[in-house]
């Protein structure tokens, strides 16, 4: 029985630990293993700040099921934005399990 508890909790550890370097959103690869919340540029004119704000979202669940649309198109029309001044994303994933991508469109 002992020898059972060893073999788990070694295996735990092995899963935990394999690919430490992960690729992540971002340019660095911000992922954190158990939870990641980042919120990054996609792009930016010389027109910074805006009236209007437009979000779209995708969402995966234990990386079998991936469903929305997170085009910057989608949230340009949430918004009603004709006239683009900058894009963010966001990201949050918790242990894999179940992951967010949400696109901020700003304009006017």
């Amino acid at each position: 029985m002992r020898r059972s508890f060893i073999f788990v909790g070694v295996i735990i550890l092995v899963a935990l630990f394999t690919s430490c370097a992960t690729i992540g959103p971002g340019p660095a690869g911000l992922a954190g293993t158990l939870y990641t919340g980042v919120k990054l540029p996609v792009a930016v004119t010389s027109n910074t700040g805006a009236s209007k704000v437009g979000t779209a979202s995708a969402s995966s669940v234990l990386g079998i099921i991936a469903t929305g649309d997170a085009s910057i198109e989608k949230a340009a029309k949430d918004g009603g934005i004709t006239s683009i001044r900058n894009v963010d994303y966001q990201y949050k994933s918790i242990l894999g399990l179940f992951a967010e991508y949400t696109v901020f469109v700003y304009g006017e």
